[in-house]
């Protein structure tokens, strides 16, 4: 036990994965001209959907449906629609992407791993849920490998877990923009004329402005809060 009023300090050395990842955020920050715009999610609808089904989901597909699965299809959509936010920079040129390849950043106890579940556009929500599960399993048993780290096309970060109400997260590069989501926290909320709690959600983009301008990321991110509010159009495709 230490004495009353002793005041100490010790070096600790950083570890391999924590050298690496300030390396990449500090090269982003440096690399690309990074911009944020914001949204808000009324989660009601998404919400009840899950209360209904989430036990016969679980019965049928083995895993918990979480609302993970809605960010991520909702991000693929609007992905395909706006084809700059899913594109990068390469020297002088701009590579588009036809698929959509989405880093979902993991908390560890070595630090943030960002494992990549690949075809999104093509994956029905228990695909999704069954994806992240295995890769977030593998994370927290430090079994990933480099490949399934590599590639993503879009980034999607979950803040609000750990009680975040507001943020502007980083690009992964070479990515041109990231999704935050944040903590999910009952508002009073204007609804046609009338003030009701909801539960609401903050949402941020972080996107390139090299690339990407406010058009296409205002567009994208209200693409998404669209398709959350009313996961009907996910399941139906339209």
């Amino acid at each position: 036990m230490k004495p009353p009023g002793l005041r100490s300090e010790h070096n600790v050395k950083m570890s391999r994965m924590r050298l690496r990842i300030s390396e990449r955020l500090k090269e982003a920050q440096n690399t690309a001209a990074m911009l944020t715009t914001f949204n808000e999610i009324d989660m009601s609808n998404i919400m009840a959907l899950r209360g209904k089904h989430k036990d016969a989901f679980v019965k049928k597909h083995g895993v918990k449906l979480g609302f993970m699965s809605a960010f991520l299809k909702a991000s693929a959509s609007g992905l395909i629609e706006m084809p700059e936010v899913n594109a990068f920079i390469d020297g002088k040129e701009i590579i588009y992407r036809d698929y959509v390849d989405i880093s979902v950043a993991v908390a560890t106890p070595k630090g943030l791993v960002v494992p990549v579940l690949r075809n999104v556009e093509t994956m029905s929500f228990a695909d999704i849920e069954k994806g992240l599960t295995g890769l977030g399993q593998k994370a927290r048993d430090g079994l990933l490998a480099i490949e399934d780290m590599d590639g993503g096309t879009f980034t999607v970060s979950n803040g609000g877990v750990f009680g975040s109400m507001f943020g502007t997260p980083i690009i992964n590069l070479p990515q041109s923009a990231i999704l935050g989501m944040h903590a999910i926290l009952e508002r009073p909320v204007a609804v046609n004329g009338k003030v009701e709690i909801r539960p609401m959600m903050y949402v941020a983009l972080t996107y390139d402005h090299r690339l990407i301008d406010g058009r296409e990321a205002v567009t994208f991110l209200k693409r998404v809060k669209s398709a959350v509010e009313d996961p009907g159009t996910l399941l139906l495709d339209i």
